[in-house]
């Protein structure tokens, strides 16, 4: 977190003060204390170029700089997020003591589209674990496109995780998702091939004197990948086999768990191997099930005009 340290820089105080109580709470991950952090700095350069303070911000100034995100082309998801990192440090600084302006917690977030997320089909991901060659990149690759597909991690779980985390006895990973809430989910036994062969032959030659030694996955010089590292080298077999480019890492996520619920898994199972704190962010992927059976509908019944 000295990175992120260092960013407070220029900040407003109010706001540097804020982000640093956020990092000694400890009970934030850090993708989640770096979106808070790029959204308090978009908030202060705002104020910064209308000449005012965090503490000048009142309803009718909220209300003009979320309006200024939406005219500036950025979406529900950003522009709610935004909101709601401003209200956290409004908040914090009010039980601080400092005056802030009213009506803030009046102003609702902008009602998000109803779209679905993006899935993969299983020729889709079967083209991308083939498009990994037996270099030792190629199949530490593989062995990251099956675990996503097996296991439904997001990219950051698979940066976080060390050797000692896969027991391929067991067949089974331990994940850590946010706040470190940590769980168990399965390998398919193709999935386990995989990692185990990374593990066994193209590992040992990715490792380097000082590097990384506990890391799963590797970098080329030898420490631990980042997430963005991750997402790098999946968007590169996304490309080089001709896929859609919005097939991103999360996409294999939506796709575990689409799939796990066409299969028959209830709800609360998928909430779990997910990591998902709540059911309603689970209950997303339903819809998607009951997407998938409208189009078979279609094609299938007699008076929908399309079966044969």
């Amino acid at each position: 977190m000295r990175d992120a340290s260092r960013q407070d820089v220029g900040l407003a105080p109010e706001a540097s003060s804020y982000l640093a109580h956020l990092r000694r709470s400890g009970t934030l991950s850090e993708n989640t204390l770096r979106a808070y952090s790029e959204d308090i700095r978009a908030l202060c350069r705002w104020l910064d170029g209308h000449s005012l303070c965090v503490s000048d911000l009142d309803h009718a100034r909220l209300r003009s700089y979320l309006g200024d995100l939406v005219r500036a082309g950025y979406s529900e998801r950003t522009v709610n997020r935004r909101l709601s990192s401003t209200r956290g440090l409004l908040l914090w600084l009010s039980r601080e003591g400092v005056a802030v302006g009213s009506g803030v917690g009046a102003i609702p977030g902008r009602k998000l589209s109803s779209r679905l997320p993006r899935t993969m089909s299983d020729a889709d991901a079967a083209r991308l674990i083939d498009s990994c060659d037996g270099t030792p990149k190629g199949v530490r690759d593989r062995a990251l496109i099956e675990l996503l597909y097996a296991t439904g991690a997001r990219i950051s779980e698979a940066s976080a995780l060390d050797v000692r985390d896969v027991d391929l006895a067991q067949g089974q990973v331990r994940l850590f998702g946010k706040g470190s809430k940590e769980r168990v989910v399965p390998l398919y036994h193709s999935a386990a091939q995989a990692v185990g062969e990374y593990l066994e032959a193209s590992r040992p030659r990715l490792m380097r004197p000082g590097g990384e030694k506990d890391a799963l996955f590797l970098s080329s010089r030898g420490w631990r990948m980042s997430a963005a590292a991750l997402r790098d080298a999946f968007e590169a077999h996304v490309a080089a086999t001709g896929l859609d480019p919005a097939l991103t890492p999360h996409a294999m996520r939506h796709t575990f768990a689409t799939e796990l619920l066409g299969g028959g898994a209830d709800l609360r199972s998928v909430q779990e191997l997910l990591g998902h704190e709540s059911l309603s962010t689970t209950q997303i992927y339903t819809h998607l099930s009951v997407e998938g059976l409208k189009d078979a509908a279609r094609l299938a019944h007699p008076r929908s005009g399309n079966a044969k």
